[in-house]
């Protein structure tokens, strides 16, 4: 039997009445998304296990350095964690509304489907490196542990933290063994390419699935259900823990990797590859901690009202698919081969600069546009689609 899409008053939440930190985390995270993503647009250069210049200058090393420690291998795994969380609030509405479990688990595979859709579409497209598929396949696959106890929750995010490890050394033996080329993003053939996005999408999918998304996922999922985000204040000593001891982590972690892609440590094969490993999975400590952070500083803000920066911010989380979507927009229309061409005429610093750039222009975009409720258009896409087959 059809059920209805759910109205905005027992359904989705309106936009004005969403949480805070979790909104506001997803705009600062989509900066360190950009910063993550630019650089692999660039070509014609010898590239460490993260994808920046071996031979770059000083200031393209530094510049790495800083990411290397801070933001790849971070990004993704607090997307993933957002990710699980928003899931949980989505079940949750849509149960207050009077839905029966097996409702919810249809709609929110729905999504998920759809998800994987928007993923295709953007690898074919623009960006070989697309991460919606991932969490689109993720819920489709581990939806059902939305309502499984915490136990479960908790053992299979450790048991995903094993495989993490495992597919993350497979895959760094294969990066010193590949004979490396380009990558799609710098061929200029617009034909070749796409075939090459989609070669490139069909596997890093599923690697990211294994490798980066399930842990925080699931993660995300044990938080949502004690409102960690929603009520800070009420978890404040639990943030701070994982704000201090995730970044810390992080930190240590990601030292050797660094120091390795910007060439100021060169070791073995198999000491770089167990330095790549670690810095991913300390990267999902990385993840949750910058997460944590964004949640205690939006608990002194509900003291106040938000001032103007934390409101574009914020409506920059709200479209966050539209904006994560735009940055693959600019970022082809400036870097590739066919388009503006700077692939090959930049270093990883320059390209670091267009993603700042390119971030605060769809922060920008959102704070003008998002006001008075307006859903970003891949957002109002998803959601219709998703009910559209019950109304």
């Amino acid at each position: 039997m059809s059920i209805a899409p759910p109205a905005p008053a027992d359904g989705a939440t309106p936009i004005t009445r969403r949480a805070l930190a979790p909104d506001l985390a997803r705009g600062l995270m989509l900066l360190l998304i950009a910063l993550a993503h630019a650089h692999m647009y660039l070509s014609g250069h010898t590239a460490g296990f993260r994808g920046y210049a071996l031979d770059g200058g000083a200031l393209d090393r530094l510049v790495a350095g800083v990411q290397i420690l801070l933001v790849d291998g971070r990004a993704l795994p607090m997307f993933a964690a957002l990710f699980g969380y928003g899931l949980v609030q989505l079940a949750n509405r849509q149960l207050a509304a009077g839905r029966s479990w097996p409702q919810v688990r249809k709609v929110l595979r729905r999504r998920s489907l759809w998800l994987l859709a928007f993923g295709f579409c953007h690898a074919l497209l623009l960006f070989f490196g697309d991460i919606l598929g991932a969490y689109g396949l993720v819920g489709l696959v581990l939806v059902g542990f939305v309502r499984r106890a915490d136990r479960a929750v908790l053992r299979a995010a450790v048991a995903g933290l094993v495989l993490h490890v495992v597919v993350l050394f497979a895959f760094g033996l294969l990066t010193i063994s590949a004979p490396k080329g380009d990558t799609p993003a710098a061929m200029a053939d617009p034909i070749e390419a796409t075939v090459m996005r989609l070669i490139g999408w069909s596997g890093m999918t599923p690697t990211y699935f294994a490798a980066s998304v399930v842990p925080a996922f699931l993660f995300g999922i044990w938080a949502a259900r004690r409102r960690v985000l929603e009520d800070p204040l009420a978890h404040r000593d639990l943030l701070s823990r994982v704000a201090v001891l995730g970044t810390g982590v992080a930190v240590a972690g990601g030292v050797p990797l660094t120091l390795i892609d910007t060439q100021v440590w060169i070791p073995s094969d198999m000491v770089a590859v167990s330095a790549y490993a670690l810095h991913s999975l300390t990267g999902i400590a990385g993840g949750l901690a910058y997460a944590a952070i964004v949640g205690l500083f939006a608990g002194r803000l509900r003291r106040g009202v938000p001032g103007p920066v934390v409101r574009a911010l914020t409506a920059c989380g709200q479209w966050s698919l539209t904006c994560y979507l735009l940055q693959s927009v600019v970022f082809v229309a400036v870097f590739a081969p066919y388009t503006g061409g700077l692939g090959t005429r930049v270093g990883d610093a320059a390209a670091s600069g267009i993603a700042v750039l390119t971030w605060l222009a769809t922060v920008a975009l959102a704070a003008l546009l998002a006001p008075g409720g307006r859903r970003g258009p891949a957002e109002a896409a998803l959601r219709r689609l998703t009910y559209r087959s019950q109304q």
